[in-house]
């Protein structure tokens, strides 16, 4: 899974200048046609470290979007998510990559958005990913509420699958995070699990893929180093999020891009890349795109009503 998808809910912090920048700039005057939908759609999300890159990376989204609408897409870069939900609050965003809390906070505040889709490693792929705490093999701690009085490795306060729902799961299971463990953040989700290995932390959290593929290949643990006593809920992905102030027809048709067009193998089919290892996707979309609804979503709020986390204020 890509980091896409597991972008920390802390780029939700707001920054004035740049939700005031997002929410000023854009080509979307409404179409003289009277149907309301505008000239050019805007698309904005978080850039990654080479802004540049990344407007590389989503070219290809806006010429299919293009093509199958005719109306030209903006690539806006967002310095946060609070720019992207000040954007689409004020109506010069159209479409939007949220992260899962983002877009939970973007909804629930009222803004007219709804997801349309999210990326997947493969067609059949679950579209999210899980948490897993974990314990050296041969450990005696079986279960969360083992967890007590134990040294315990998070990754870091602002991660979602490394301490938010981990906090959720150990709450549910009558263990206070802040007071009956004592907290060990390890800084990555490798680290997490290799302190656990080493004997550093008795328990610990990490994302799934670090667990049961990455280190392996890496050769940095072996099979049967660690049990998973544990495993979350799937984690919603980051989704694309849509305007619900534009046309019925227009929201079909940018559901319809999404879902079925913006795959690798639809693509060369299209005639817009020659094999699907040249099809030039957004960090993180390995195969493509997969449908999903606001109830997909569900899982975060009630992982922020466990938890009063500060990321679900916004």
């Amino acid at each position: 899974m890509g980091s896409f998808m597991r972008r920390s809910f802390a780029a939700a912090a707001v920054g004035a200048a740049a939700v005031l920048a997002l929410s000023a700039c854009g080509s979307s005057a409404a179409d003289s046609s009277g149907s309301g939908d505008p000239e050019t759609l805007v698309l904005a999300s978080i850039p990654s470290e080479d802004s540049e890159s990344l407007q590389q990376q989503y070219k290809l989204v806006g010429d299919v979007i293009e093509k199958e609408t005719g109306i030209p897409v903006e690539f806006q870069n967002a310095t946060d998510y609070a720019a992207v939900i000040e954007g689409q609050r004020a109506g010069k965003v159209q479409i939007a990559g949220y992260g899962p809390f983002s877009y939970v906070t973007a909804k629930d505040a009222g803004v007219a958005t709804t997801p349309i889709a999210v990326p997947v490693d493969a067609a059949d792929a679950e579209p999210g990913y899980k948490s897993y705490a974990i314990t050296k093999a041969g450990s005696n701690i079986k279960s969360l509420a083992d967890f007590r009085g134990k040294t315990v490795c998070f990754v870091d306060p602002s991660s979602t699958s490394g301490y938010l729902y981990p906090s959720a799961g150990l709450l549910e299971a009558g263990i206070d995070p802040q007071k009956d463990v004592t907290p060990v953040f390890a800084g990555g989700h490798d680290a997490s699990v290799l302190a656990v290995v080493s004997g550093q932390c008795d328990a610990g959290f990490a994302y799934d893929t670090i667990v049961d593929k990455v280190l392996l290949e890496k050769g940095q643990i072996k099979p049967g180093d660690v049990d998973v006593l544990w495993k979350s809920e799937t984690i919603a992905a980051s989704p694309i999020a849509i305007s619900t102030e534009l046309s019925p027809e227009l929201q079909g048709k940018l559901t319809d891009i999404f879902r079925t067009k913006l795959n690798r193998p639809a693509l060369v089919e299209a005639g817009f890349c020659t094999d699907e290892s040249g099809c030039a996707l957004p960090e993180g979309v390995e195969y493509g795109y997969v449908a999903v609804d606001d109830a997909f979503y569900d899982g975060v709020r009630k992982v922020c009503d466990i938890t009063k986390a500060a990321a679900c204020q916004g």
